[in-house]
Order: structure tokens, then sequence, then C-alpha cells
């Protein structure tokens, strides 16, 4: 048979900065990197898309903006920011997608341009998803604006947004050019928008890092008091576990292994099933909460160890189950997000349990009477 073959590999390469005040006149960081990528003799204009919720904020971002460009020349400044509403809304309403990509049309962002958002994980997914379809991948420049979004979705390498109901369904694995944690962003954040970002940090630790799950049990007073120096060094350490995961070897997701998703599983379809009520942290929170318990129930983590995570989750002030959450039988609407899950996953289950804090544990199969066992331990440690 006559055949002929291919094979070939692309570098990707980005930096995860962290800084404060990053649109301040004196702060050069933004003006360097884009001073650095650009070539001579080629228009360079950039396209900001602002979060809502970021915009009501701070509003005189904005204007931050576009002083800064003018300050800083060398880049023109694409007119007036778009304005997307945050949170899940900005990817279940397919109208903002078309919004952003009629405006890197209307601009000519071309491949020498930027697409450069600003805000939580969700408008940062939308806006990922149409820089990576718009000619076939712009330039994507991430500005995380919430914890979760510093320390997790958004230093990462995926873009989506949902459809029929379901979360991710539409997404790419296309990188970032940049991404500028500002810790000064984190300041007009509720406590529990605050909150609800510590959950990846101890997610990955727990599968990954036992020291750093430590660290986050001796400072818990101190993260709920909004303390910015102990919250950058949870931001950064969490970033930087979450970036030694991506270059390893499966960064673009091929197989069924997704340690990263550890506590997700249930905690995308209980988001879904509050209507988006329920913030995805806090899911997040008690997806972890769920499946340590399962993997105590199950003989692999000792009681006191589970416990520990249990109370640090509370401590924080996180929910650590809810009624969404709970497994009466098989045709609990909580377990539909095993099979979700396990589509997403190209159809083999694959679900992180934990043998040991800072280890983590494969298993193809979920025991559903066990899992209802431990949804009712939650119950009975949620009132204590």
């Amino acid at each position: 048979m006559d055949y002929l073959e291919q094979s070939f590999s692309v570098k990707f390469e980005y930096k995860v900065h962290f800084t404060s005040g990053l649109f301040k006149d004196e702060n050069t960081l933004f003006s360097r990197f884009l001073r650095e990528k650009r070539t001579a003799g080629i228009l360079q204009k950039i396209l900001f898309v602002i979060d809502k919720g970021v915009s009501d904020a701070q509003p005189g971002l904005a204007a931050a903006i576009t002083r800064y460009f003018g300050v800083h020349e060398g880049t023109t400044l694409a007119g007036a920011p778009l304005i997307i509403p945050g949170g899940e809304a900005a990817k279940n309403d397919p109208a903002f997608f078309d919004r952003i990509v009629a405006a890197i049309d209307e601009y000519g962002i071309d491949r020498h341009s930027y697409l450069a958002a600003i805000g939580g994980g969700a408008v940062l997914d939308l806006a990922g998803y149409a820089a990576a379809v718009a000619h076939r991948g712009i330039r994507h420049i991430r500005i995380p604006t919430t914890v979760l979004s510093q320390n997790d979705s958004g230093v990462g390498v995926k873009n989506g947004i949902n459809h029929f109901h379901k979360k991710n369904f539409l997404g790419t694995f296309v990188p970032p050019v940049a991404v500028f944690n500002d810790i000064d962003l984190l300041t007009t954040l509720t406590d529990r928008d605050w909150r609800s970002g510590i959950a990846e940090a101890i997610k990955v630790a727990l599968i990954k890092d036992a020291a750093f799950f430590d660290w986050i049990e001796t400072h818990a007073a101190d993260l709920v008091g909004r303390d910015l120096v102990v919250m950058q060094y949870l931001i950064k350490r969490c970033a930087e576990l979450h970036l030694e995961h991506i270059a390893g070897g499966d960064p673009f997701e091929q197989g069924s292994s997704r340690p990263l998703d550890f506590g997700h599983w249930s905690a995308h379809k209980v988001e879904q099933l509050s209507d988006f009520g329920i913030l995805h942290g806090e899911a997040v929170a008690m997806g972890i909460a769920l499946d340590t318990v399962y993997s105590m129930m199950s003989g692999r983590l000792a009681k006191d160890k589970a416990l520990r995570v249990v109370s640090l989750l509370k401590d924080l002030g996180f929910a650590v189950t809810h009624p969404l959450m709970q497994v009466s039988g098989e045709d609990s609407p909580v377990l539909k997000g095993l099979q979700e899950f396990r589509e997403h996953l190209g159809g083999r289950l694959t679900i992180m349990l934990l043998p040991d804090i800072g280890k983590g544990e494969e298993v193809h199969e979920i025991d559903v009477p066990l899992l209802k066992e431990a949804g009712a331990f939650l119950v009975e440690h949620e009132r204590i």
C-alpha cells in the first residue's frame, strides 16, 4: 500500500509574569513585552476584552489602558475595549463570541496583533477560544483578575465555551503568548470570589505536593484575612505546579489521564445543575471533599488525613456538600457528571483519588453505593 507519512513538532513557549499595577505609567513590563515581540515595518495592534465585573469594580481601568498606550508608544490600541459579562454567562451565550470575532474583523486584528483579555476564567476561556479560531489563530494575552484564574485556568493552555448545556463542549488547546498576573486586580474581589480560587490550590497540593498542603493549612487564617503577601505565594506556587504538569507528557490531554481534574467530575455537573449559582471554586471544594471521603471509604486514604482535608475546606469557609451533590441512587442527577466526564475523556472513565496527601491515584470505576455513603458522611460533617 502506498502512503506518505508526515511528522513534525511545534514548540510552545510563554511566560507567566507576576507584577502589581500593570497599567501604571511607570510599569514598563507590558510595553517591553510588546516591543520585544514587534516585527519591523509591520503595524502591531492590540484589542482588549474586559470582564464587566472588573470594569465595574475598577471604573478607571479602561482610561488607564488608554493612557498607558499613549505614554508607551509603538503598539496601536484598536478601539475601545469590549466589555463582556463575566461568569458562565460569557460562555453560555454565543452572541458574546460573535461580538469578539466581529471586533477582530472590524479592527483588522491579524496574526501580528493581539487580543488581550482582562477578567476571570470564563471571560479568558471565551476570548482565548475566539483568538484560537479567528484567522486560525491570533496572538492571545491573558490578564487574569481572580484568584482562580491567576493560579489555574489563566496560566494553562485550554480555551472554550459551553454548548449543548455541557461545560467546555467547544474548545481548543492553544497557549497564550503571555500571562500577566497583577496582584492589585485581586483587591476588589468579593470575599466569595477571593475564597473560590483557593480550592484549585488545595486540589493541586493534594495530588502533587504534600508540603504545599501543609503550608495552606498553616496559613488558612491569613488567607481568610486576605493577606496579599500570603495569597501571592499561594498563587505563584499553584501556577508553578500547573505549569510543571502542562510541560509533562500530555499537555493537550490526548489520553484519558487528567490528574488536574481531581474533584471536578461532580463539580462541573453541580455547577450546571445549580444554573451556575454555585461558583466553580465552590463546586470544586465540594468535589474535593466528596472524592477525598470516597478515597477514605474505599480503603485508600487514612481517616485522619481525610478529615484534615475536610477541616481545611471548612476553615476556609467552604461548604463541603450540597443537596445537588448527594447520591441517592443510580439515577441521581450528579451521576450524569460521570458519563459526561467519560465522554470528555474520550470514552474511558478515569478518576483521580487519593492514597495519600500529595499523591494521586487513577481509578476507572466508581462504586455508587460507596459514593452515597461518602455523601452522607459529608452531610454529617457539614453540621459539625
